[in-house]
């Protein structure tokens, strides 16, 4: 019984206790993971942001930062090491060269020796040694460079030429045929190069960071929560090492704006030249059916986005590029947008998606409830009052639908009965009728109730530039409807920036739903209510314009092009638009608002005016 006891008690594995130290996402994959957060196998996967690690108090991975700050360290202390390793080297050097040189003076005739010593003595005046100088070997041996404890070195050469070091390093790159210049050779140039600080860093690389530093600040400037979410491109930009495509994409648009925002056309042209290059790279990801979904694919498109909106390569770059972005984004689903860069640039953004989808003017994606739930179930981040509002926005795009097919059966006669007819038209109507109220009834929880309270008018000579020297801002002027007489009326000012950017936003939306709002006189709004949310986007232009840091007026840029369509072509709201237009042109070099960006209309057919 005992030795059963013993050979069942010998049969039972020991109990693994081990925890677990990968990501969760290498454990799943089974791949060696390296504990830095995130890990180069989530990286390489292209999933940077979904790597987590489980929380094991004293046992947390080291983060990415760290990581390389402790490498930084480690070069710093390797290049110490072989600078204080030069030093003894060339301590060495010294002694054997001057020890050559001596020998040389030692051995050599006496009227050599009395020219060595006089062009010596004698500072900045080369000297040729005679041919029939004869010494030892030493003597005859190629001396490169000797070092003196003065500012300029004499530096004997093999072929009978000495000169003074400082000399012969200003004399390589002339072509001076006096008796003091020296004939260069590779030995000279390795020599000459000697003892300086060798940067281990290309020039074009610090460059570049810079660039790519600008275009972050300038697209993802540091804000707060209440001017509204804008680190999506910054945290992309923290990972472009990681990720050859975001790397190149990251290159391309931040040259072509430094370029352009400094008004260098060589720099300008420089980051053009860069851009086929993602452009290929772009397409072969989306081809690819793994790579399309990862978060280095989705962050190309919208920089490219961005790329567009400077340069407008094209009257259609930036919808085509935006159109991209919202099929990726559908393409990689609802749960692929809950954490890291992924999820701020899917909420971040969320406001250009739905533009997006009001431009096409057919039902979105946007609308499921999924897509209104699942990125934020995660608590990444939280809906704010935007995030409401969009919530409500995603139903426009099938109301325009809907509308515009209506439109297009009844203009075939016989292919709707008249209760058919009835049938579509009272739907509608309904749709547009529940919208409307509950966009009413969004302003008065949201905007009433704003805990630092609503916006608030002001004179329309209220300066809120900061500083005296800044290109005057336009006046907004419009149109007293009912006696013609043209005015400038009072402008908003409002507590912060989210809450500008959402109202503008508002007013976008119920100008574009009344568009297809026919109902009878006293239900459906009106052209006087329209021109007045027209001119609400107006009147809100100048505090966040000159408010907003970076680029992020661009956020406002479908608001505007609503507005520009309300007012009548030529008129005093349309002028002061046009000169808006061309000051955010100017001063932020974002070339989409020079051209008055009609791809972003919404009407049906979206003709450009």
């Amino acid at each position: 019984m005992s030795l059963l006891e013993t050979s069942h008690r010998k049969k039972q594995s020991p109990v693994n206790n081990r925890q677990s130290r990968s990501c969760k996402v290498c454990r799943l994959r089974k791949v060696k993971c390296d504990r830095v957060k995130p890990c180069h196998a989530c990286c390489a996967h292209g999933y940077p942001s979904q790597c987590v690690y489980e929380a094991i108090p004293g046992d947390e991975p080291i983060s990415q930062a760290d990581e390389i700050r402790n490498l930084r360290a480690e070069i710093h202390e390797l290049k110490s090491r072989l600078d204080n390793r030069d030093h003894c080297i060339r301590n060495q050097q010294r002694y054997d060269h001057l020890r050559q040189f001596f020998n040389s003076i030692r051995f050599a005739p006496l009227q050599e020796v009395d020219h060595i010593i006089g062009n010596i003595r004698s500072p900045r005046r080369g000297w040729r040694r005679p041919n029939g100088a004869v010494g030892k070997d030493t003597a005859t041996r190629a001396i490169n460079r000797v070092l003196s404890d003065d500012e300029d070195e004499l530096v004997p050469l093999g072929d009978g030429t000495w000169s003074y070091g400082s000399s012969a390093r200003g004399s390589s790159s002339s072509s001076s045929s006096s008796s003091s210049s020296i004939r260069s050779t590779p030995s000279d140039e390795t020599e000459a190069s000697y003892g300086r600080p060798l940067s281990p860093f290309n020039s074009n690389i610090s460059a570049i960071d810079v660039f790519v530093e600008r275009f972050v600040d300038a697209f993802s400037p540091e804000v707060n929560a209440k001017a509204g979410q804008a680190g999506a491109l910054r945290r992309a930009a923290e990972i472009r090492m990681f990720s050859p495509i975001i790397g190149d994409a990251f290159d391309a648009v931040s040259v072509a704006f430094f370029g352009r925002s400094t008004q260098d056309r060589h720099i300008e042209a420089a980051g053009f030249q860069l851009y086929p290059k993602v452009l290929r790279n772009l397409q072969q990801a989306l081809l690819d059916p793994e790579r399309s979904k990862a978060e280095s694919t989705l962050v190309t498109v919208i920089l490219l986005m961005a790329f567009e909106s400077v340069e407008r390569t094209s009257d259609a770059g930036v919808i085509a590029h935006l159109n991209g972005a919202v099929r990726l984004i559908q393409h990689r689903g609802p749960e692929n947008h809950m954490y890291g860069v992924e999820h701020l640039l899917f909420t971040e953004l969320r406001p250009y998606y739905v533009g997006a989808a009001l431009v096409a003017r057919q039902p979105s994606f946007l609308a499921e409830e999924e897509w209104k739930t699942i990125p934020w179930s995660a608590g990444t981040t939280k809906k704010d009052i935007l995030h409401h509002l969009l919530d409500l926005a995603v139903e426009i795009p099938a109301l325009l639908g809907q509308s515009d097919d209506f439109q297009a059966a009844i203009q075939q006669p016989g292919m709707l009965s008249p209760h058919e007819k009835a049938t579509k038209q009272a739907a509608l109507w309904n749709g547009v009728a529940d919208l409307t109220d509950r966009f009413l009834q969004w302003k008065r929880d949201w905007v009433d109730q704003y805990p630092d309270g609503p916006p608030r008018e002001v004179d329309p000579s209220t300066p809120f530039s900061p500083k005296e020297d800044d290109e005057p801002f336009p006046i907004f002027h419009c149109r007293d409807l009912r006696t013609g007489a043209v005015f400038a009326p009072t402008k908003f000012l409002y507590p912060d920036l989210r809450l500008s950017q959402t109202m503008c936003v508002y007013y976008a939306f119920r100008l574009i739903l009344s568009t297809v709002d026919s109902r009878a006189p006293g239900q459906a709004i009106s052209p006087v209510e329209q021109y007045a949310l027209g001119c609400g986007i107006c009147r809100s232009l100048e505090w966040y314009i000159l408010t907003a840091p970076g680029n992020m007026i661009n956020r406002l840029a479908f608001p505007v092009r609503v507005a520009w369509e309300v007012f009548p072509a030529g008129g005093p709201e349309q002028r002061f638009m046009y000169d808006v237009l061309k000051l955010v042109e100017r001063r932020h070099a974002l070339g989409l608002w020079g051209s008055s960006m009609p791809e972003l209309s919404p009407r049906t057919g979206s003709p450009p005016r």
